[in-house]
């Protein structure tokens, strides 16, 4: 199983605060790399995980399942949270319904999430086949790519593999079911262009998340995978801006109960 180049992960950056980013289902650390290496000139730690299945062959992922990609993420974060005062997890789709993951089952140990088009629901009917379809059909077209700036390529596979995307659905349930565990500080990205996820992961999100401090940012000129699109900037921007004012946060609290 040989990973390519591209998909090495992201281990950069020093210093007591660090950042956890996680790719997409079909991509790798490639989709994440340029928004870790913005925070990690930027004074933080950052790590972004190649998740299992990902970065080789698209077969290899349908020999994986969710347990697998969070585990990998969680080793990640634990590795993380030895090193920082402060960690903050994001993720872009499938890999912000990760980090939700993380911060349930954290919780106080993950000090804010940041979300980029996070996939934790659809309403496609085609997805109501899947349960069976899965078992007989190993994969159909490519769902990555969905990029509105010309020359740019997510580096993701060429396929969809079906027994990676059931599993997929079944984290989308666990995650869901216990949105009300998530009150870290949360920032959300959303791009109304998106040609992956229709809005049901943004209403899902609004409606059940126990968040009390929540920023939403749109992305209007940019597809799903925004990290590496026309409002790439915007994200990294905020995000680092995000973090500071958690670490301000946190310091004046820990002062204030001195």
């Amino acid at each position: 199983m040989r990973v390519q180049s591209y998909a090495e992960p992201l281990d950069a950056g020093t210093g007591r605060t660090g950042v956890l980013l996680c790719h997409g289902l079909t991509g790798s650390p490639a989709s994440v790399r340029p928004w870790g290496e913005y925070l990690a000139a930027n004074g933080f730690r950052v790590a972004a995980p190649r998740l299992p299945g990902h970065g080789t062959r698209w077969q290899d992922l349908n020999r994986t399942g969710w347990q697998d990609w969070y585990a990998a993420l969680e080793r990640a974060f634990l590795g993380l949270r030895e090193q920082c005062d402060v960690v903050v997890v994001g993720g872009q789709s499938m890999g912000g319904c990760l980090a939700l993951r993380l911060a349930q089952v954290h919780g106080p140990a993950v000090d804010g999430v940041v979300l980029v088009n996070p996939a934790l629901w659809s309403r496609d009917p085609r997805l109501l086949a899947l349960p069976v379809l899965h078992r007989f059909v190993p994969s159909l077209a490519a769902v990555g790519g969905d990029i509105h700036k010309p020359g740019q390529h997510e580096a993701s596979y060429d396929r969809t593999p079906l027994s990676a995307l059931y599993s997929l659905t079944r984290l989308w349930r666990v995650v869901a079911a216990d949105l009300d565990r998530v009150e870290q500080p949360l920032v959300i990205f959303h791009s109304p262009q998106d040609h992956v996820l229709d809005g049901s992961s943004l209403r899902l999100l609004r409606a059940r998340i126990g968040s009390r401090e929540i920023e939403e940012h749109t992305l209007p000129d940019s597809y799903h995978v925004a990290t590496l699109d026309y409002d790439a900037q915007t994200i990294f921007e905020e995000t680092a801006g995000f973090v500071e004012r958690l670490c301000r946060t946190l310091v004046d609290r820990t002062n204030s109960g001195r």
